[in-house]
């Protein structure tokens, strides 16, 4: 089982959705978390370091994860989607623009 983590500014839009839009995907366990202090969920060490495969949104996200969790990373694989904050949770748009660039990076579904 991978287990992937999508990463955000807030853990409020971009990242919440991407985890339920990718919760049932086989073969994947999914997380996400906010790089900043006061997100819904924040990002720690041990979510990093659990991580196998994980989801920016945002370069300046890569950066900050970078910087903070350089030890926590090891082997885990970092992809920059490159998806601003201009989105409601669970937009179409954004579910569909999620499904387009995170998908190439998952198991096949079958």
């Amino acid at each position: 089982m991978k287990s992937v983590l999508f990463v955000c500014s807030q853990n409020r839009l971009r990242s919440p959705t991407a985890e339920q839009v990718f919760a049932d995907w086989p073969g994947v366990e999914t997380t996400s978390a906010g790089t900043n202090h006061d997100a819904e969920v924040p990002l720690t060490a041990e979510l990093v370091a659990s991580a196998d495969l994980i989801f920016v949104m945002e370069r300046a996200h890569r950066t900050r994860l970078q910087k903070r969790f350089r030890s926590s990373l090891k082997s885990a694989r970092v992809i920059c989607l490159n998806i601003p904050d201009d989105y409601d949770f669970m937009d179409d748009a954004l579910v569909r623009l999620l499904r387009a660039r995170v998908t190439p990076h998952l198991p096949n579904r079958g």
